[in-house]
């Protein structure tokens, strides 16, 4: 089995970015785009951030974790990009059926996610409140701070290398049950 990283974290905190650099750095590799499974609901969809969206996140949750999980068990150095939060990583691991994966949040303070938020073009989320809503879910989720990249560098490159190291020494390890 090739190995399972689930890089997640707020609106704006640089998921899509670092996760592209990360999944380019392996081979064979995969990125699986966490939004897309969002997508795929066509009608009567809520907003994810919404608290009676709960059911809905959790099933999307399984259905992109389980895609994720056979690809990294087909050998594919796999990089999930999507909002995992610790209150549904057991989830997501269950259904991705693999014994452990690398499990890590980035969190830049709210105003630099709330600014990358408000001026990215080309992608379907303009939020500013919901942005600040679960900047704080993850800011206040328990969680071991060794999964946490608090205030990432500002090049991408260099929270891409500091990832990397993470997972050379295994401090992003997380066990299944």
């Amino acid at each position: 089995m090739a190995s399972l990283l689930v890089v997640t974290g707020p609106p704006g905190a640089g998921k899509s970015t670092i996760s592209s650099i990360l999944v380019d750095r392996a081979e064979p590799s995969v990125l699986v785009a966490g939004d897309a499974f969002f997508g795929f609901l066509a009608r009567g969809a809520i907003q994810p951030w919404l608290p009676e969206s709960n059911e809905q996140n959790e099933t999307v949750t399984r259905a992109a974790a389980s895609a994720a999980g056979r690809f990294a068990c087909e050998g594919f150095a796999t990089v999930y990009d999507g909002i995992v939060g610790p209150w549904f990583l057991s989830t997501f691991a269950s259904a991705a059926g693999v014994d452990e994966l690398s499990y890590v949040i980035l969190l830049p303070d709210v105003e630099r996610c709330v600014a990358r938020v408000a001026t990215r073009e080309g992608h379907g989320f303009a939020d500013v409140p919901a942005t600040r809503k679960m900047h704080a879910d993850f800011a206040g989720a328990h969680i071991d701070r060794r999964h946490v990249v608090c205030d990432p560098p500002g090049r991408p490159e260099d929270v891409a290398d500091l990832i990397d190291a993470s997972l050379r020494d295994g401090s992003l390890t997380h066990r299944c049950d």
